[in-house]
């Protein structure tokens, strides 16, 4: 069995959404020092709805399909249903990651939520805060098999 699925290797081999929104609504950067990898999201919103979203990620190729993939799952979204985008569920649209790299789909779920606590914050829009958690370096990262 291959260690990487074929959508890890699509999603690292062609990227979607590489680059950076110059004027970006929101910007959300998250980094992991145990492993090196830095993700950078860009989003552009209008109306509530992510019409443009960049990434620009430093690490290992699970960290940029890992990106490149939740910027598909986002991309034409509203807000709040990117914010409901797990971990898990970005690990699971690449048909899984090693357990030794599931914190890559933990990093692109909180480069997302840092994006959108960027948004609200720029454009004094109040939101519920306990939706974005600090990042934890820590945190315990399982996958079902």
């Amino acid at each position: 069995m291959a260690l990487y699925s074929e959508k890890v290797m699509d999603h690292f081999r062609n990227p979607r959404n590489v680059g950076e929104i110059p004027d970006a609504d929101g910007v959300g950067e998250v980094g992991n020092a145990r492993c090196g990898d830095i993700m950078k999201i860009y989003l552009k919103i209008k109306d509530g709805i992510i019409e443009d979203v960049k990434f620009n990620t430093f690490g290992c190729g699970s960290a940029i399909a890992s990106s490149s993939m939740a910027t598909e799952l986002i991309k034409g979204k509203p807000l709040s249903e990117a914010l409901t985008l797990t971990n898990k569920a970005v690990a699971e649209a690449l048909d899984g990651l090693p357990a030794h790299k599931m914190h890559c789909s933990v990093l692109a779920e909180e480069a997302i939520r840092a994006a959108i606590k960027d948004y609200y914050e720029r454009h004094g829009i109040a939101y519920d805060k306990s939706q974005f958690p600090e990042p934890d370096e820590d945190k315990e990262i399982h996958e079902e098999n």
